[in-house]
């Protein structure tokens, strides 16, 4: 989950992802290339071959004989003089912890033109890919140990394509790798475009008077200015997301419309709103996204999006007004468990009341005791560190959020149990909240309806623990953070070494492997300590979970012993466990229950990787051994936020996809499911801070789309 949680700034693109398509010998080689390579992940292969490249070439630097110049690397890469294929120089680039270790650049192509790819490469794995190609991104990979081997792909630009991204990277625990002299041979673009913003979106009225119009829209990423149109001529320039026309005729109808603009140029204008410039007082829109965000057995909490211009909202239970907050929250009290009530909510000013939204109902008493709502989006915070998205204070986490994870308690050493949580320092964080701020704005997302948990691990984190000492301290120094900000409950994201199996451990019912009981003893601990209103959650990545599948670590000969050693922690606690979700992103291929290789990134690797969830799997091919299906109501699907927040970013379109296929039955791409789940519960992402970074388009797009769910 958080390969990339302590890498700043946007420069990570997407991992490899070598995909099917074009003639059948292509789609037989891709869907060959992506074997091998999940397979290499558990057995480890020797390097194929490839043939050998053109002469032309249109990268800069790209024997890296001035250095790194042109190309954006992982932190641990450098230049060294020997070994080299070709020159003085070559790339070497040691994967961190679960960081591929990745170098790219960006190179301006022709529209509608072959491009052949290669590098000469040396290492355990190496892979060698192209991204936003226009057509299909291709990568491909090796693994020729001490050797120098070149790896060649090609690929053709789509019609409107003027740039794509080449990369090459390591895989994680695989040691340092070596390229030198990439060739990319095709047409000359003549340099690194630069991109417009995207069109504003959300253009909306938020006042009128007799001569003036207010309009506000939400920010488009990239934009240095705003340009306003006024029936289609321009009239403004603002470098915020509002703008107030003036000198207009009341009663006269005008049509405005927004654009964004950098260096690059302008995006296209934004769809026309109309407005009537009026002396008559105007009230502020109807709230939106009004839903319904925890229960008790008397009461109700509930939220909704802020309404423009408003100073107070208007809660109405049955129709019978009974709340007049001033914020976007409010628990209705003194209710009948088993009674279903409806509410719905508007906003007020000194202009007036607005209409009242859409109705939503609730049954006190009927959510189980951890009391999340149907659907919930669960995100990771950045509580002790900044990363470079900036730091977000708990009081400014968005309404969006159910579920929020405090990343990271981490061990003071790898097996001693004793798990320490530390706030972002100032100097990392200038705009960090006092200790007493900071509980307050837990408590208030609590009153709220909001869980708030301590999450262990991350990429950084690794927790063995390998005595019952370690077990013990794990269990008073977890409990000891819950206790002093009194959190709802745990997020379990044991990442990299943390979990693995001995030789000999075979059987996920049953484990023997001394990390692996002792973290089960810990959790059941910790859950009948705090009771059934404690939340337990997970965040294993695939190589621990869908893996398994295929190769189990303590039994199949030659595999990892890593691969599924999440399962009997799963297996253990599946009757405690409020939700796993699971990280698809961050992956190598996978194979699904149609014996097919997934790659990450789009809607049909989603959909494989829950249904296994789902559905169940025989682990290791036993089908004597199956791992049993979890509720769907445990499941949610873990993704990135951005692009430059995990490898493998999924587009919102490709998400929703995934979760109308899984939950409806509709929109379903080339896998299909075994059944249909319409309890699955939702979405969780890394992280908060990298959403918020984003324009907040992860949680603004699937709120609503949550929200709108059955």
């Amino acid at each position: 989950m958080t390969f990339l949680s302590r890498i700043s700034g946007p420069s990570r693109a997407d991992a490899p992802r070598p995909r099917a398509g074009g003639s059948p010998f292509t789609r037989r080689r891709s869907r060959l290339m992506a074997a091998l390579a999940a397979a290499a992940i558990a057995l480890g292969l020797a390097v194929v071959p490839a043939t050998a490249a053109l002469a032309a070439n249109i990268l800069p630097n790209p024997g890296f004989e001035s250095g790194l110049n042109g190309w954006t690397c992982a932190s641990t890469a450098r230049t060294v003089t020997t070994p080299v294929h070709g020159g003085t120089s070559a790339l070497e680039a040691t994967p961190a912890g679960s960081d591929y270790a990745r170098c790219s650049q960006s190179v301006k192509v022709k529209p509608s033109s072959s491009y052949t790819l290669s590098a000469w490469v040396r290492g355990n794995y190496v892979f060698l890919g192209a991204l936003g190609t226009g057509t299909t991104d291709v990568s491909t990979w090796g693994s020729p140990g001490a050797a120098w081997s070149q790896l060649t792909t090609s690929f053709t630009t789509g019609s409107a394509t003027t740039s794509v991204t080449v990369y090459v990277n390591g895989w994680y625990g695989t040691g340092a790798y070596n390229a030198d002299d990439l060739v990319l041979d095709g047409p000359d673009g003549g340099g690194t475009p630069p991109t417009p913003p995207a069109t504003p979106a959300g253009l909306t009225v938020t006042g009128k008077t007799a001569t003036s119009v207010s309009l506000s829209w939400s920010a488009s990423s990239g934009a240095t200015s705003y340009n306003m149109y006024q029936d289609g001529t321009k009239v403004g320039t603002p470098s915020g997301t509002t703008f107030t026309a003036t000198g207009l005729a009341s009663g006269t109808t005008y049509r405005f419309s927004v654009s964004a603009s950098n260096t690059a140029g302008e995006s296209a204008r934004s769809a026309e709103v109309t407005a009537t410039p009026s002396s008559t007082p105007v009230p502020p829109p109807v709230p939106g996204g009004l839903a319904v965000t925890g229960t008790s057995a008397t009461s109700v909490s509930l939220s909704w999006s802020a309404s423009s211009g408003a100073t107070s909202y208007n809660v109405y239970q049955d129709g019978t007004k009974v709340g007049t907050p001033s914020g976007t929250t409010f628990t209705a009290t003194g209710l009948t468990s088993g009674t279903t009530y409806r509410f719905s909510v508007s906003a007020s000013n000194a202009n007036g009341e607005s209409a009242r939204s859409a109705e939503v109902t609730a049954t006190p008493g009927n959510q189980p005791p951890t009391s999340l709502p149907k659907r919930v989006l669960v995100g990771y915070l950045h509580a002790s560190f900044a990363n470079g998205s900036g730091y977000i204070r708990m009081s400014d986490v968005p309404d969006a959020w159910d579920v929020i994870d405090l990343a990271f308690g981490e061990p003071t050493s790898v097996t001693s149990g004793d798990i320490r949580f530390t706030r972002c320092p100032v100097a990392e964080c200038p705009n960090v909240e006092s200790e007493a701020d900071f509980i307050a704005g837990i408590r208030a997302k609590q009153t709220a309806g909001k869980k708030v948990l301590i999450s262990i691990g991350g990429q950084n984190g690794q927790v063995q623990l390998t005595t019952t000492a370690a077990r013990d301290k794990f269990v008073s120094s977890v409990g000891a953070i819950i206790d002093k900000y009194g959190l709802d409950g745990l997020d379990i994201d044991f990442e990299g070494h943390s979990l693995s199996l001995n030789s000999g451990d075979t059987d996920f019912k049953n484990p023997t492997t001394p990390v692996v009981v002792n973290l089960i003893s810990a959790l059941r601990t910790l859950k009948a300590k705090y009771g059934s209103r404690f939340v337990l959650t997970m965040a294993p990545e695939t190589f621990f979970v869908q893996l398994g599948y295929q190769f189990y670590g303590g039994g199949s000969s030659g595999a990892d012993p890593r691969a599924g050693a999440y399962l009997p922690v799963i297996y253990a606690m599946r009757n405690d466990l409020t939700l796993l979700h699971v990280q698809d992103y961050n992956s190598g291929p996978i194979t699904g229950l149609d014996n097919q290789y997934h790659t990450m990134g789009s809607s049909d690797f989603h959909i494989a990787m829950t249904d296994m969830l789902l559905a169940g799997f025989p682990v290791a091919g036993n089908t004597a051994n199956v791992f049993p299906a979890l509720r769907p109501d445990q499941v949610a699907i873990g993704l990135p936020a951005a692009v430059y927040a995990g490898n493998g970013f999924t587009s919102v379109a490709e998400v929703q996809k995934a979760f109308d296929c899984l939950a409806k039955g509709a929109n379903c791409g080339p896998y299909r499911p075994r059944g249909v789940y319409p309890a699955l519960r939702g979405l969780m992402t890394w992280s908060i801070n990298w959403d918020k970074y984003n324009a907040s388009e992860f949680s603004t797009n699937h709120r609503r789309y949550l929200n709108a769910l059955p």
